[in-house]
């Protein structure tokens, strides 16, 4: 067991500099992780991880200030013991030795080695994956990865209250992130808004989809319903934050009123209106009986997906001639807002675009990420934590996202946005410059 075995150091480019003076190997002897073998491949990883660490804080401290017990002029500082402290090791912290050095003046040699195996971001990361995956607070010790019983005995910060702290300031973080965004680098040609109840509030949700289809979670308000208010607040921030309309704006919305109010009061007529077909549908059938409800929605399906906006509206409001005299209210609820049905093919779009943007499911798919997330929450404290949760589950959800189907379709509808809002490409060009 007194064999030696080199490891190999990497290094990030911005890091390479600073360590080029540093050995190129570590040694680790077997004799100091023998007893991690027994604990599988991960465990004798870890441990042999803290080993080269070690070296790797030693030849920092000699790179500052020279050997231990050398003979050198004017040294810079000294060497002043060890001390301990916590490293982070994979979903937890554990207690490690480091050494210890002073400058001449008596402050305190920083060692930029310490403080990356120091650092909480990679643990808060892995909490708050584990926590928007299901893992209960008391559970994360469970879940841990085997580091071996020697390294597990000196590990922290795996209690529930521990987890729970730094997972409410990584949600905070995502929340704080969420609204500080800078909109004014975005070319946005889309805004969809829509609301997710959490435990009896409604917090509304926006996305944007930008000219070449990138998708972007960008705000989130509080309220108690998609009230007038609370929207118009929201979009007015969006604004404050760099969100422009001058170029053209599509605003894909659902069936409420009161965001289409929003819509028009914040943008105006720089705005362009497209109401959810699937919310019209479910609305119409929810007034009718299954049979004719059924016979219904797939007459609503084929009109709303004409490429021809006129004769798709010629067709929908055929429709609700028919259901005039025995259910005035399905012919009243189709009515209301039908001619924002068929915005996006008055705007010239048609094929995978056009499907994709004549519903909310874009901002509804984000929003029921955020509803699973959500799911294991026993009690909400208050709306601050209703916020930080759903901020959460909106950027969880954004990892996972590919630009609208249908992007390659984006300069059709960013044209004729363009053209309704009397901006030629000329001038376009001219404002960019």
């Amino acid at each position: 067991m007194g064999h030696k075995i080199p490891v190999v150091r990497a290094a990030e480019p911005a890091a390479a500099a600073r360590l080029a003076g540093l050995p190129l190997e570590a040694t680790v002897a077997l004799a100091d992780v023998a007893g991690s073998i027994r604990d599988g491949l991960l465990a004798f990883a870890s441990a042999t991880g803290l080993v080269v660490m070690h070296q790797m804080l030693e030849a920092e401290l000699v790179e500052r200030i020279g050997p231990k017990h050398a003979r050198i002029r004017a040294r810079a500082g000294n060497r002043h013991g060890t001390t301990s402290g916590s490293v982070v090791l994979g979903s937890r912290k554990v207690r490690a030795e480091r050494p210890r050095g002073r400058m001449r003046d008596g402050t305190e040699i920083a060692l930029a080695t310490w403080a990356a195996f120091a650092s909480d971001d990679l643990l808060t990361q892995v909490v708050m994956e584990r926590m928007l995956a299901g893992v209960a607070t008391r559970r994360h010790a469970d879940v841990a990865e085997p580091i071996g019983a020697e390294l597990e005995a000196r590990q922290r910060a795996t209690g529930r209250s521990a987890v729970s702290r730094r997972f409410v300031r990584a949600t905070q973080r995502a929340l704080d992130e969420l609204l500080a965004r800078d909109l004014s680098e975005l070319d946005v040609a889309v805004l969809m808004v829509d609301g997710i109840v959490v435990a009896g509030q409604c917090c509304v949700a926006a996305l944007v989809i930008t000219t070449d289809g990138r998708k972007v979670p960008v705000g989130l308000y509080l309220g108690d319903t998609e009230h007038k208010t609370v929207v118009t607040d929201l979009l007015a921030d969006l604004v404050a934050r760099g969100l422009s309309a001058e170029r053209g704006l599509l605003a894909v919305i659902d069936g409420a009123r009161a965001l289409a109010t929003a819509v028009r009061a914040v943008f105006g007529e720089q705005a362009q209106i497209q109401r959810c077909t699937l919310h019209k549908r479910r609305n119409v059938a929810g007034y009718l009986g299954k049979d004719l409800a059924g016979r219904v929605d797939r007459r609503l399906a084929q009109a709303f997906s004409q490429p021809d906006p006129a004769t798709g509206l010629a067709r929908a409001r055929a429709i609700a001639a028919e259901l005039e005299a025995d259910h005035p209210d399905a012919a009243a609820s189709l009515r209301e807002g039908l001619a924002d049905m068929f915005t996006v093919r008055r705007l010239g779009v048609t094929g995978r675009l056009a499907r994709s943007l004549t519903n909310t499911n874009c901002i509804e798919s984000m929003i029921s990420v955020a509803r699973t997330t959500m799911g294991n929450v026993k009690r909400w404290r208050d709306g601050r934590m209703k916020k930080r949760w759903a901020a959460a589950g909106m950027l969880e959800a954004e990892r996972s996202f590919r630009r609208v189907k249908g992007c390659r379709e984006m300069p059709v509808l960013v044209a004729a946005l363009r053209q309704a809002t009397g901006v030629t490409p000329a001038k376009y060009d001219e404002e960019a410059a």
